[in-house]
């Protein structure tokens, strides 16, 4: 059973850190394409950052800098490390992985998901 699993989230204040954590079972992550996205209250889910299994990781502009993604193979799982939080960085956020394609927002039953974790960065 493919399963993800996310923790890590907290509350913070403007210019803290954070780490996000996701570890996956049923697969391993370097056969898969995953991402992490988020979702604040009354807005959509957007893409963070996107990781192919080998190569470099994609960033969305407003994370670019600040957040950066790792993956740890022996431990099967992905980190988020979130550096410079702003108050607009706060949401719930989730992990997905897909096979053959990158998860998107828009397509969820295309993917699985973790179920979530919330951040809060408070200014």
């Amino acid at each position: 059973e493919v399963r993800l699993v996310e923790s890590g989230g907290g509350s913070v204040q403007t210019g803290g850190s954070l780490r996000l954590s996701c570890t996956a079972s049923g697969f391993t992550f370097d056969e898969s394409k995953m991402g992490w996205y988020r979702q604040a209250p009354g807005n959509e889910c957007e893409s963070v950052a996107t990781f192919s299994g080998s190569g470099t990781p994609s960033y969305a502009d407003p994370v670019k800098g600040r957040f950066t993604l790792s993956l740890n193979n022996v431990k099967n799982t992905v980190y988020l490390q979130m550096n410079s939080l702003k108050p607009e960085d706060t949401a719930v956020y989730y992990c997905a992985a897909a096979f053959g394609w990158t998860p998107r927002c828009a397509e969820p039953d295309r993917a699985y998901w973790g179920q979530g974790t919330q951040v809060t960065v408070s200014s």
